[in-house]
């Protein structure tokens, strides 16, 4: 807060100290960033951006003026490589940090900023699949595994651990391989990304092996999905 207050009226935490701040990012070097609305010198370890925010990409949060979800992932495109920013966005998704201004409402607004285009590029891959149903992701699994000279799973199957039992999506019994189709389903909210995980964890512990294939993945580099899921399976 003191870092806010150091940046006078209208300032707010932004870029990199407020990904860490949201949950989204993790800290670096100790650098605190805040967004003026005047020329503001910068000091050791606190950096001042200048830029007039509209109302509707800034809020509180914690008691904390601070950049909004969107505007801090936006503002994160512009100094962080694109593997980061993605990563961000997944862990909003994940923390259900909703916002009414979205991303494309962001690009839209400023196309021309830095980190747009590369904003832009990661919405649109991740557009890719979004309306992809189970029965087409498993048909493309298929084809791909028959190509490949691979043996075929069981589909959607019930495994059971430690007295609870799991559906998994393709199952080679013999081998306890397992690979989950990722492209059909939402694992968006946090607790389907924390049962995901426990799920994974409880099978490895009973020598399963669980890997989840997306239809981006499917469609990008089928060869080496095959060729990683034929040295699983000993093909």
């Amino acid at each position: 807060m003191a870092a806010v207050l150091a940046g006078g009226e209208g300032a707010v935490l932004s870029r990199r100290a407020a990904g860490a701040h949201w949950g989204i990012r993790q800290m670096s070097h100790g650098l605190i960033e805040v967004t003026v609305a005047a020329r503001t010198r910068s000091r050791p370890s606190l950096r001042f951006h200048r830029a007039r925010l509209p109302a509707d990409e800034v809020t509180v949060h914690r008691g904390i003026p601070i950049t909004t979800v969107p505007r801090t992932i936006f503002d994160l495109a512009a100094v962080d490589p694109r593997r980061q920013v993605e990563r961000a966005i997944h862990e909003a998704e994940v923390l259900r940090l909703w916002d009414p201004l979205s991303l494309n409402d962001l690009i839209e607004r400023h196309p021309h900023r830095r980190g747009a285009a590369t904003l832009g590029a990661i919405q649109a891959d991740a557009g890719r699949g979004s309306t992809v149903t189970k029965e087409e992701i498993e048909y493309l699994f298929i084809a791909l595994l028959e190509r490949a000279g691979l043996p075929l799973p069981r589909m959607n199957q019930i495994i059971r651990a430690r007295g609870r039992t799991f559906e998994a999506d393709c199952v080679w019994f013999d081998q306890q391989v397992i690979v989950e189709l990722d492209g059909y389903a939402v694992h968006g909210t946090r607790r389907n990304y924390e049962s995901d995980r426990e799920r994974d964890r409880i099978l490895a512990a009973h020598h399963w092996i669980t890997v989840r294939v997306t239809w981006r993945q499917l469609q990008d580099d089928p060869e080496q999905v095959m060729t990683d899921l034929a040295v699983l399976l000993g093909s």
